[in-house]
């Protein structure tokens, strides 16, 4: 069914006016003042945005959603995921697949593209993990990219499960500046964080609020100038997911300074919470765990400041890192009798909460601006992997669009979110804005906070 959106208030990453836009099949063909329904195709949808915003539909180029994870399994499934994605206002996912060391990435490609082709409500991608490197890999990899993935993701942690070592590392980095493929890296040392770990525990330190002081700045940073300098070496383009904290933006400034071609991630619970969450005591001294994630949460200080890297538009893109794990079933893996905090599954469920918590705690703050929020979320991910068509308002794009209600106002709560988790670690935080009507494709999928679109209306996007 054509669409026509009248009295809009526009905006992208670089612009901001009023118009109507008309929309017909799954593209944007026209953007003009005053678009008489008349004009218009029979049994076109006419929706009055007078008052609200329209932006392009939002990108999230960091999610988990199949994840075998430390003994259990992330808890979305895609039908879950994209559907609360959607209600968020987020209408394309870049999914990170992740092959352990004896799994053959086309293998490994095959099953989590299964899991989503056919269920999925949203338009989706992948970032294809490499684990190992040999001859076979190395073959399937490129066929891999031949079907239209054009990023790799590698582990710089998680010794001997995800992590690749510096051989497999270069040879992953040669072999995606010879395809034009981007290598998004999870940076820390995964020797440090062993030991670290190791000593905690043997120190009697089993909370999770050690998790962070297994994992601290210095370590991040350092996996970070690790990535610059094999990256530095190979010509790749590289992608440093999740950065939690001052010290690791300052390692990829210099490598950046010095001609590496690299791109900043920061995650939404980075900029809304604190290290303090993970140091919760209720629920006898657990309750933190709901707050353990891998790079993990950091001092206010650091907080700060990735809000004005972001605001400089020096840290580029805010994604999720979304893992579910239900904190009652998942979560108390680490819990006594036991009391290992290296037995908590990583992750906070975040998808659909993404674009309110931003525009909520950094528009409506003046920590950024609307063109800013734009790019963050939605334009510069389109640009960085190659999402043809997303990320923009224009005439030929994909008629991927969110009417957005800044007057509207809600609270977070688990009773109502559209995850499959338990728990959401924004529990009663208040909400400034929410995603009126949601499209993908010209097809509306999301409206006032209730999904009414078709599971399955998703397409994998072949990027180039």
């Amino acid at each position: 069914m054509p669409l026509l959106i009248t009295n809009a208030r526009v905006v992208t990453a670089s612009d901001d006016y009023t118009a109507d836009v008309y929309c017909e099949g799954e593209t944007i063909t026209r953007i003009a003042s005053g678009i008489s329904p008349v004009s218009c195709a029979t049994g076109t949808e006419v929706i009055d945005a007078k008052g609200k915003f329209l932006f392009p539909g939002f990108i999230d180029p960091h999610v988990h959603i199949y994840l075998p994870f430390m003994g259990t399994y992330a808890k979305d499934t895609w039908e879950t995921a994209s559907r609360a994605a959607l209600v968020g206002g987020t209408t394309t996912l870049i999914e990170m697949i992740c092959p352990g060391k004896g799994d053959q990435p086309l293998e490994a490609f095959e099953l989590w593209l299964g899991k989503a082709q056919g269920v999925s409500a949203c338009d989706f991608s992948f970032h294809m993990g490499v684990s190992r490197w040999d001859d076979l890999a190395e073959a399937q990899l490129r066929e891999i990219v031949s079907r239209g993935v054009r990023s790799f993701k590698v582990f710089l942690a998680y010794k001997g499960a995800l992590g690749v070592d510096d051989r497999e590392l270069y040879h992953a980095l040669k072999l995606a500046k010879e395809l034009g493929v981007v290598v998004t890296a999870h940076c820390e040392n995964e020797t440090l964080i062993a030991e670290k770990q190791a000593e905690l525990l043997a120190a009697g330190h089993k909370e999770p609020k050690w998790h962070e002081l297994s994992r601290p700045v210095a370590v991040e940073a350092s996996g970070v100038a690790h990535l610059m300098a094999f990256a530095e070496q190979t010509g790749a383009e590289v992608y440093i997911v999740h950065t939690s904290c001052e010290e690791a933006v300052r390692a990829a400034q210099a490598g950046i300074s010095r001609g590496v071609r690299a791109h900043i991630e920061t995650v939404i619970p980075y900029l809304t919470l604190d290290s303090s969450y993970a140091e919760r005591d209720g629920d006898n001294g657990f309750e933190g765990a709901k707050y353990v994630m891998s790079p993990p949460i950091r001092a206010k200080r650091h907080q700060d400041f990735l809000w004005d890297a972001l605001r400089a538009r020096t840290v580029e893109t805010v994604a999720t890192d979304h893992a579910p794990f239900d904190y009652k079933s998942q979560k108390t893996m680490g819990k006594p009798p036991e009391s290992d905090f290296t037995k908590i599954p990583n992750g906070i469920p975040s998808v659909e909460n993404r674009v309110d918590l931003l525009y909520t705690y950094g528009v409506t703050t003046g920590r950024i601006d609307l063109h800013t929020f734009v790019d963050a979320a939605s334009t510069r991910a389109a640009r960085i992997f190659g999402l043809r068509g997303k990320g923009t308002i224009a005439v030929g794009a994909d008629a991927d669009l969110v009417i957005y209600d800044p007057e509207c106002r809600g609270k977070i709560s688990a009773k109502t979110h559209h995850m499959a988790t338990d728990y959401n670690g924004w529990e009663g935080w208040e909400l400034k804005g929410r995603s009126s009507v949601v499209t993908v494709r010209g097809k509306v999928m999301a409206r006032d906070g209730k999904f009414v679109g078709e599971m399955g209306h998703g397409q994998m996007v072949v990027r180039g």
